[in-house]
């Protein structure tokens, strides 16, 4: 008979174990990661068609004003209704390229949430937890879900002793100095 989940710390027995209550809240942080990504989800898809739908009315709004004759009063509104328009067109460029930003992020914590539920699971098999090789392929898998060079290279500063405070340091000077070299430009993907 199996011994129900959770924390035992409250009531330890002869069976309570420090790597249960450390995967236990591993596990809850991964859950906790993957519930706010679900429920930012939603939130994220209603502002996605709200901009979808904007751009559209946009498109409509100015065939309609190209439609009207070139009169003396005509184009001055007409000018005006085209750089307004041009102008919500650019924000709601600017919104797509968050958006985008945000897609980025969601793939990030769903790697996170990933290498949290593989070191669970080495951490709670007894056999794999002490065999380093074990380590190196867990360390091998969570390197490989990187996409960016910079990521990388902050993964293998930290294995190889650098602190993370450091490593995060020179993950954001590549980033930035690489937005630098862009002319601003960011790379999302």
């Amino acid at each position: 008979m199996s011994k129900p989940g959770g924390t035992r710390a409250y009531s330890p027995d002869l069976d309570w174990s420090q790597v249960r209550e450390t995967v236990l809240m591993i596990e809850l942080a991964a859950g906790q990661v993957e519930a706010a990504m679900r429920e930012s989800n939603a939130s994220v898809e209603v502002l996605t068609d709200t901009f979808t739908s904007l751009a559209e009315t946009l498109q409509l709004v100015e065939t309609a004003v190209s439609t009207l004759p070139d009169t003396v009063g005509n184009g001055m509104v007409k000018g005006e209704i085209a750089n307004n328009t041009q102008l919500v067109s650019q924000k709601i460029h600017h919104a797509i390229v968050a958006f985008q930003f945000y897609d980025k992020l969601v793939q990030r914590l769903g790697h996170v949430c990933r290498s949290l539920e593989g070191l669970s699971e080495l951490v709670s098999d007894a056999r794999r937890l002490y065999q380093p090789q074990e380590w190196v392929a867990l360390q091998q898998r969570v390197r490989s879900k990187y996409t960016m060079a910079e990521e990388r290279a902050m993964f293998d500063a930290v294995v190889h002793g650098v602190s993370v405070d450091q490593a995060l340091e020179r993950y954001m000077a590549m980033r930035m100095k690489g937005v630098a070299a862009s002319g601003g430009e960011i790379e999302l993907f």
